[in-house]
C-alpha cells in the first residue's frame, strides 16, 4: 500500500504545498554558492532594488536563486544561513564550491526531507511510483496530489514544475539536432544520473550510482530513522523500511536492496555503531541512541 503524506509520522507536515515558485528556472551551476554567500553578507541583498546588479543576474533569476536557497534549506525563510548550509558552503565547509559530486546527493536529499518546499518534486521521488513514465503520467498524479492540501493549483503551475524536474535530472532531453541547448549544461543535477530519457517516456534509474558514496547514504539512512521511530522505542529500522516508505532514501535516491546492504557495510566497516542484522529473513540496521549524530560523523569523515 502507497502511503500518502497523511500517513508519516515522523513529521506532522513533511511537505508544504508550494507548486512552481522557481519562475521556471531549474538550479544552475554556482547559484546555491551565490545566494549562500550574498544572504551571508547581507540577508536582505534578495529583497533589494539592486539585487540583480550585485548578483549579476536577471530580476526573475534572483527571485529563483532565493526559492532554491531556500528549498535546498542552506538558507531559512529570513534568508539567513542555516547549519546545514554553513557545514556545507561555508568559508570553511564540506565543499564550498560543490566540486564534489557526492554533495549534489547531499543537496538532493535535503530538498526532499522534511519540510519540503518543493511539493512536485516530493511527489515525483516519494509518492510516484512508476518506473517508467511520459509527462502526462505524472499531471494526472500531481492533479490527484494535490487533494492532500486544502489549496488550488492551477494546471499550468503543475507543467511548469514538471518541465523543471525533468530539466534538472533528465539532461538527454534537452538535446536537437545533436547539439546541447544551454539548459542541460547549465544544472549540475544532471550528473546524478537519476532519470533516463527516451524519446517521449522517461524512467528511473534504480540500482547503483557511480557517484553516490556509501557515507552518503548511510548518513541519509541514519537521519531517516530518528524520524521515522521517533514516536517509538525501536533501535532497530528495516531495510525494507530504509528502501520503500515514503521520504526514504531508497526512493530519494532510487536504491536496490544490494546496494543499500553493501553500502551499510562498507560504513560499518569504519564505525563499529553500525550493525546490519539479519533475523529470520528480516533485514534490520541497528541504530544507535542518537542516530543524527552518528550521521553527521559520518559526513564530516567522508568529508575530511
Amino acid at each position: 500500500m502507497i502511503q500518502t503524506t497523511r500517513d508519516l509520522k515522523h513529521q506532522e507536515n513533511p511537505v508544504s504545498p508550494v507548486f512552481a515558485n522557481h519562475e521556471t528556472f531549474h538550479p544552475r551551476f554556482g547559484w546555491l554558492k551565490k545566494g549562500f554567500d550574498a544572504t551571508k553578507r547581507n540577508p536582505g541583498i534578495f529583497l533589494q532594488d539592486d539585487a540583480p546588479v550585485r548578483l549579476g543576474v536577471g530580476k526573475n533569476m534572483v527571485r529563483a536563486i532565493r526559492y532554491w536557497c531556500t528549498a535546498f534549506k542552506i538558507i531559512d525563510k529570513n534568508s539567513s544561513p542555516t547549519p546545514f548550509g554553513e557545514k556545507l558552503l561555508g568559508n570553511n565547509g564540506w565543499d564550498s564550491y560543490l566540486e564534489n559530486p557526492a554533495s549534489l546527493w547531499l543537496l538532493h536529499w535535503n530538498l526532499l526531507k522534511p519540510t519540503c518546499e518543493a511539493a512536485a518534486w516530493y511527489y515525483v521521488f516519494n509518492v510516484f511510483r512508476d518506473l517508467d513514465f511520459m509527462k502526462e503520467d505524472i499531471l494526472v498524479g500531481l492533479k490527484d496530489y494535490k487533494d492532500n492540501f486544502n489549496k488550488s493549483v492551477a494546471e499550468s503551475s503543475f507543467i511548469k514544475d514538471i518541465s523543471c524536474i525533468l530539466r534538472m535530472y533528465a539532461a538527454q532531453d534537452f538535446v536537437r539536432d545533436n547539439a546541447p541547448i544551454e539548459d542541460s549544461i547549465d544544472c549540475p543535477f544532471n550528473e546524478l544520473g537519476l532519470i533516463r530519457h527516451f524519446g517521449k517516456s522517461y524512467q528511473f534509474k534504480i540500482g547503483a550510482k557511480v557517484n553516490l558514496p556509501a557515507s552518503i547514504i548511510v548518513a541519509t539512512c541514519l537521519e531517516y530513522a530518528s524520524w521515522a521511530n521517533k514516536d517509538s522505542n525501536n533501535n532497530t529500522i528495516t531495510i525494507r523500511k530504509l528502501l520503500y516508505d515514503e521520504g526514504s532514501p531508497g526512493m530519494i535516491f532510487k536504491l536496490t536492496e544490494s546496494i543499500l546492504c553493501a553500502a551499510i557495510e562498507t560504513v560499518a566497516k569504519e564505525f563499529d555503531t553500525i550493525i546490519l542484522e539479519d533475523t529470520a529473513g528480516l533485514i534490520q540496521l541497528s541504530l544507535p541512541e542518537n542516530p543524527e549524530i552518528l550521521a553527521e560523523e559520518i559526513l564530516e569523515k567522508y568529508y575530511q
